[in-house]
């Protein structure tokens, strides 16, 4: 039987709101587990990052001790849980992976580490939403590798303190300033990653389509780069959608007016907007003549939630210089007006009659 443009249109439809999506679920986190470096070497971009943890986990090689505990900051997609992955390869050590989400309290955290073994790795992503009484627990497990268990409540309760043996956390944070000071300072050694620039990206959806078997030319893999938002997921991601196209509707083969018309027909625009970026900024200037608005407003009028044009739309559209954050509310830029190809407002030649009038001027 063979495969009808119907049948793709369904899965189009079923991706287009998930194309940039920032975070990975289901089976999206096993086809990405597959393409993920497996050592330092093979890491494409984050330069810096890479070069100092080479020297953080061959020193501790050297000694002979596990590492000093990691702290990975920055937006999803940028490869901090694969970091974790190859800090325990490169260290030859298990790697036991939780949330923050997940413990909730202290008993689950003392389960975890009475767990492990010596030279372990213990990786906790998202590790800003930890509870604060594992948090507090964490500090000394941290530092003195011990932990005390409390048994009981109340007057006849009981600690009894429990050792652990040298282990290594590796804590990832989208969000670093919400963790605290003593929490943050007990890390040995902290990176954030940066969005990667198309060049490294090319290269990554090129080391991608080897291991996916894809034939891509280089014009394609750079169409692809273009619209990845800087970060790896997305590439991989844009890849796979890009070359079910060329299978379907091409010969197979991932040229660049093949991605473009891809692309094109997902909704992921030259700069990385996809449908939800442009009707934020579409809204914001057609039905509000470019703010400011506040962002309930904006997202009413998008039919959207709140926190899903604040935290997945804003951020983006906020780097790429099309929408400003101010205390009256969002608004445009003229960049974003140009985008959407239509002219910005003329400005006041006096400032004082663009504001909203005051109590007594009403």
């Amino acid at each position: 039987m063979g495969f009808h443009e119907d049948d793709l249109d369904v899965a189009e439809d079923a991706h287009l709101r998930s194309l940039t999506a920032l975070e990975a679920e289901g089976d999206e986190r096993a086809v990405e587990a597959a393409l993920r470096p497996r050592s330092l070497d093979e890491v494409v971009g984050q330069t810096r990052v890479r070069d100092q943890l080479g020297l953080v986990l061959e020193a501790a090689r050297r000694r002979g001790r596990a590492p000093d505990h990691v702290l990975l900051s920055g937006p999803p997609g940028l490869g901090k849980t694969t970091l974790a992955m190859i800090i325990a390869h490169e260290m030859n050590a298990p790697l036991r992976l939780t949330s923050g989400p997940a413990i909730t309290h202290a008993g689950d955290l003392a389960a975890i580490l009475s767990g492990l073994n010596e030279g372990d790795v213990l990786f906790v992503d998202e590790i800003h939403r930890m509870s604060r009484p594992a948090e507090e627990m964490l500090y000394m497990a941290m530092e003195d590798f011990r932990v005390d268990v409390v048994i009981g409540k109340g007057p006849g309760a009981t600690a009894i303190p429990l050792e652990i043996p040298p282990f290594t956390l590796v804590g990832a944070t989208t969000r670093a300033g919400l963790l605290p000071g003593p929490l943050r300072d007990r890390f040995g050694f902290t990176a954030h990653l940066e969005f990667y620039d198309p060049a490294d990206l090319d290269r990554i959806v090129h080391r991608s389509a080897g291991l996916l078997d894809v034939n891509l030319t280089q014009e394609g893999s750079a169409e692809i780069a273009s619209r990845s938002r800087g970060t790896p997921r997305i590439a991989n991601r844009l890849l796979r959608r890009v070359r079910d196209y060329a299978q379907v509707r091409a010969d197979g083969v991932v040229t660049h007016p093949v991605a473009h018309a891809a692309l094109d027909l997902y909704e992921v625009d030259q700069l990385g907007l996809d449908r939800l970026d442009r009707a934020v900024i579409d809204a914001l200037c057609r039905r509000f003549g470019g703010g400011p608005v506040g962002v309930s407003t904006l997202a009413v009028a998008v039919g959207e939630e709140r926190e899903t044009v604040e935290e997945v739309a804003e951020p983006f559209l906020v780097r790429v210089g099309f929408l400003a954050r101010t205390p009256r509310g969002r608004i445009a830029t003229a960049a974003a007006w140009e985008h959407l190809g239509l002219a910005p407002p003329p400005v006041p030649a006096d400032p004082a009659a663009a504001s909203d009038p005051t109590l007594f001027e009403e």
